[in-house]
């Protein structure tokens, strides 16, 4: 019983240090250096995970605030299924408001449209990731990443599905993280979640040698003091 009560303080605290670019629903929103910019930017952060903004122009803004204008947004996208940027702005909107599944509706319309577009490759990946669907965000990660395969946050969000699935798959998680090192070696997000896939994996020794070079990064990263917690037990 101990042993099992080890392991679950483990999950917990993990789940407290991984970090991910997408979704209001995702795992830990409160540590991490800064925030993912748009979907497309791989040079790093700008909000907190957890406010990942929509893509397009004004697509995240809803009438500022107003249910008419939201409303009137969302028609226009109904009755006019070619207007790509009128399918982007209807599911900024219901992104906005946690409701993925709707926002996949408008997502799809806009596939139609422009079937290779990036950043609607990655939009779906992050709406289909906030719903669990990991294996079908997988899938959008790997369309996006053959137009960019440099884009250091979508093949870090990557690695993230393969660890979050059930059955999780470590290994493969830790070779995309390894691969978006090879992008940014010093991208500190990057390292935070391959350091924790370490840990679950048992690789303490990796897991150090990892940490050192994320307190070389930046020392006041806070989940720097849970991660040497993990490694003491």
């Amino acid at each position: 019983m101990k042993k099992e009560k080890t392991l679950i303080g483990i999950i917990g605290l993990l789940a407290g240090v991984i970090i991910g670019y997408v979704g209001t629903n995702y795992i830990n929103t409160a540590y991490g250096p800064g925030a993912p910019g748009s979907t497309a930017s791989a040079d790093g952060p700008a909000n907190l995970p957890g406010n990942h903004p929509p893509m397009g122009g004004n697509g995240g803004q809803s009438g500022s605030g107003e249910d008419g204008g939201a409303m009137a947004a969302i028609n226009k996208a109904r009755q006019d299924p070619a207007d790509f940027e009128a399918q982007i702005q209807a599911a900024n909107l219901y992104r906005q408001i946690n409701r993925n599944e709707q926002a996949l509706e408008f997502l799809t319309r806009a596939l139609k449209i422009k079937p290779n577009d990036f950043d609607l490759l990655v939009n779906l990946g992050n709406t289909t990731f906030d719903l669990k669907q990991y294996e079908t965000a997988e899938g959008w990660y790997q369309k996006a990443l053959q137009i960019k395969p440099d884009d250091v946050v979508v093949r870090m969000d990557l690695g993230l599905t393969w660890f979050l699935r059930q059955p999780r798959d470590i290994d493969r998680a830790i070779t995309e993280y390894r691969r978006a090192l090879a992008i940014d070696s010093g991208h500190e997000k990057t390292l935070q979640n391959l350091i924790a896939a370490m840990i679950e994996k048992g690789d303490k020794s990796g897991a150090r040698q990892h940490l050192a070079r994320l307190e070389q990064i930046n020392p006041s990263n806070q989940a720097i003091d849970q991660f040497k917690e993990l490694l003491r037990q």
